[in-house]
């Protein structure tokens, strides 16, 4: 189920940007203004309420296939990162406030040891 919903999802994903490649810009019959023939193939306004309804369409399904496969992905883990922040929460992994978070001398001795001592 969830291959065959991926593989819709590629292909409305694909069309999705192919119409809307496929659309003129709001400038596109400025040329006719000046002189140039404007393309009207399909009338005046045509193509554009023809393709703005597919786009609509495959828009819809898009977003649809995209929140089903995330509520599949949810399904499949379990958890969501809301739930494991809460968990972390719970776990007290906040250090202490009085403590140092690391030993400076020893960060030191690490990272540049003592020629004197041969470590």
């Amino acid at each position: 189920m969830e291959t065959l919903l991926i593989t819709i999802h590629y292909v409305l994903c694909s069309f999705l940007i192919l119409v809307i490649l496929l659309q003129a810009g709001k400038g596109a019959d400025i040329g006719a203004v000046f002189g140039g023939a404007s393309q009207t193939v399909f009338g005046g306004r045509g193509p554009a309420t023809f393709l703005n309804k597919i786009t609509a369409f495959v828009a819809a399904g898009f977003i649809v296939t995209s929140v089903w496969l995330a509520h599949i992905a949810k399904a499949k883990s379990g958890t969501t990162i809301i739930d494991k922040g809460s968990q972390s929460e719970k776990m007290d992994i906040i250090p202490d406030a009085d403590k140092p978070l690391m030993d400076l001398k020893k960060e030191v001795n690490e990272a540049a040891p003592d020629k004197k001592t041969g470590e």
